[in-house]
């Protein structure tokens, strides 16, 4: 229990506007986006400056009141969810510092949203290259704390790659300025790389220097039905050799799963004739007008030919592309409207992919009555989205449960691949059990790193690394 002294000087170092302990407007900030996780806070904390956190970690360090830091809220795996930790938003935080085109790097504050860097980096005629559904809510500094992903994972890398250097506050409450643009700095351990996909538990990202690349001339965007998940994984060979390594995205679309989207998700349409049992979506970023469609057009005729592709279409404008990538960006928005399932955020070497959804699929149907499987993704990370849906609408939590013999099943099959249980999503609360169960060593490790940094264990207490 957090004692009042501790509230009055928390408060005070905010001033009126830092904090808040009005329930409503807790309450979107103690629910996840999913409805999974209902959290508590007894206040929340909005600092304005990397100096406000600093403050707030010294008072809470010498109190040892823990805390829990919360970006967008965006978060699948319980990572954000207060449980009577004071809870930290960044939101306030939304400055860009700087951008440095000739650098190809751009200097934001934790809070700002990802669309905005990304527009912010399109005004210098760059590109910001991070790209997923909760674009228009998912803040840098969560982006970086869970080493988020997203579609084009297969030319610019996770955010692990994207980031140049970082400030950060400390859980006694310094502030490390590591903010160094730089491609070579060979200075000992690379600090940076301890906070990225850490999930809050080591410190505070309070900023971040991100690389920034040259935008495409040409984006071609094309939409192709086939007839399995192997299928899809040859059309990206033939898509990376065509493309010369321009190819940005190829994403895997089961009927299943554009259907729950023509459902659910307004102003959507099936882009081609016929149904077929997948879909690949597939993009290529070309630096010369017309090299992207004549690599997509021969990759398309290589494909047709060789019976991997039954039908296609090119996009002939940016409305077009759009209107595809609407067909694959919002599925799981889609799925929730259809009820609550079990999610698998699971990555598998490419060249496994066909066989672990097809055994992780046969294992699902076995051992959970009635499932749905919704297996999706991105395959030219490996990264597959393997969910257990109901095939009936409404499925709530009593489902869930039902579905743990099979999640069980699913991380088996994932080890047994080589894969992770936690591709791009983050391992939070949800998976911490998991990981420490199949990892063991690697968690006893974490574990050390975590004590040196955080001694008083105040920095996300239950999430990445579970209680002894």
């Amino acid at each position: 229990m957090i004692k009042p002294e501790t509230l009055d000087a928390l408060k005070h170092a905010l001033g009126p506007r830092g904090w808040s302990e009005d329930p409503h407007e807790l309450a979107p900030h103690t629910r996840d986006w999913r409805g999974r996780w209902q959290g508590e806070t007894p206040i929340l904390l909005k600092p304005a400056a990397s100096a406000e956190v600093s403050e707030i970690m010294k008072i809470c360090a010498a109190a040892n009141v823990a805390v829990t830091p919360q970006g967008g809220n965006t978060g699948l795996v319980g990572g954000s969810i207060p449980n009577g930790e004071v809870l930290i938003s960044l939101s306030r935080m939304r400055t860009i510092r700087e951008t440095d085109p000739a650098n190809d790097s751009i200097t934001v504050e934790a809070g700002c949203i990802l669309e905005t860097v990304q527009q912010a980096a399109a005004d210098h005629d760059r590109l910001f290259p991070l790209s997923l559904g909760s674009q228009g809510s998912a803040s840098i500094g969560g982006l970086i704390s869970t080493n988020a992903g997203g579609v084009h994972v297969l030319r610019y890398g996770m955010m692990r790659d994207l980031v140049l250097g970082i400030e950060a506050v400390l859980p006694d409450g310094r502030i490390w300025n590591g903010l160094r643009g730089l491609r070579k700095d060979n200075s000992g351990y690379d600090l940076k790389q301890l906070f990225i996909g850490a999930e809050g538990t080591l410190g505070i990202v309070t900023a971040a220097t991100l690389k920034l690349f040259p935008r495409p001339a040409e984006t071609t965007v094309a939409f192709a039905g086939i007839s399995s998940p192997a299928a899809a994984v040859e059309l990206l060979g033939m898509a990376k050799t065509a493309s010369g390594g321009a190819l940005s995205a190829l994403e895997l679309i089961p009927r299943n799963a554009l259907d729950l989207v023509l459902e659910h998700i307004p102003n959507t349409r099936d882009p081609l004739a016929e149904a077929h049992p997948w879909y690949a979506l597939i993009e290529i970023g070309a630096g010369r007008i017309g090299e992207g469609r004549a690599a997509m057009e021969a990759t398309l005729e290589h494909a047709l030919e060789a019976g991997l592709v039954a039908d296609a279409m090119i996009a002939e404008s940016d409305a077009q592309a759009q209107a595809l990538w609407q067909l694959r960006e919002p599925i799981a928005e889609a799925e929730k409207a259809h009820g609550k399932a079990a999610k698998h955020d699971v990555s598998i070497p490419v060249s496994r992919i066909a066989a672990f959804i097809e055994e992780a699929t046969n294992a699902s149907r076995r051992l959970v009555a009635n499932a749905e499987v919704i297996a999706f993704g991105h395959v030219g990370d490996g990264n597959v989205h393997f969910n257990v849906a109901h095939r009936d609408a409404g499925a709530e939590d009593d489902f869930l449960e039902a579905c743990e013999p099979a999640t069980t099943a699913i991380y088996d099959l994932v080890q047994s691949y080589g894969g992770s249980i936690a591709a791009e999503h983050g391992v939070g609360t949800l998976k911490a059990g998991d990981l420490a169960e199949r990892r063991p060593l690697d968690v006893e490790m974490m574990r050390t790193v975590k004590t040196a940094l955080d001694p008083k264990g105040l920095m996300n207490p239950r999430v990445l690394i579970p209680p002894r």
